[in-house]
């Protein structure tokens, strides 16, 4: 593998949406052959109510789901200290910063609030990008 994306919520549910450009970064990825990744605590912020259980699975089978071990929620924690951000509003995207930054490079982080991110990420090395 030669790197990560990385899908935060917004991400994840453009590929259940199946959003144009979301597929475009899932082939492009796939060229590239990277890894396209998202926590296992985006699934839980990404389910709507309105999609159906299989077109949500079928999304979801398409991408590496990785846990937040306790290493991965210390480091959030400090993520969210460094940043000056609370927990309650931020945990989920501190989660998925440290997951980005726990990742092989190079890192895409999908996200439709990139200064949330990038203040998460800091000087990491982790592209954000909007989608």
């Amino acid at each position: 593998m030669s790197g990560t994306v990385v899908l935060d919520c917004e991400g994840l549910s453009k590929l259940v949406r199946q959003s144009a450009d979301i597929t475009e970064w899932l082939v492009a990825a796939e060229a590239e052959d990277m890894r396209v990744i998202t926590s296992s605590v985006t699934l839980v912020e990404a389910r709507h109510p309105k999609t159906g259980q299989a077109r949500f699975d079928y999304a979801v089978s398409r991408v590496v789901v990785v846990p937040p071990t306790e290493a991965i929620a210390r480091h959030a924690s400090k993520l969210l200290a460094s940043a000056g951000l609370h927990g309650h509003k931020y945990a989920l995207d501190a989660i998925v910063a440290a997951t980005a930054l726990a990742s092989p490079a190079p890192v895409t982080v999908l996200t439709s609030g990139p200064e949330d991110l990038r203040a998460l990420c800091g000087t990491g090395g982790v592209r954000v990008a909007k989608v």
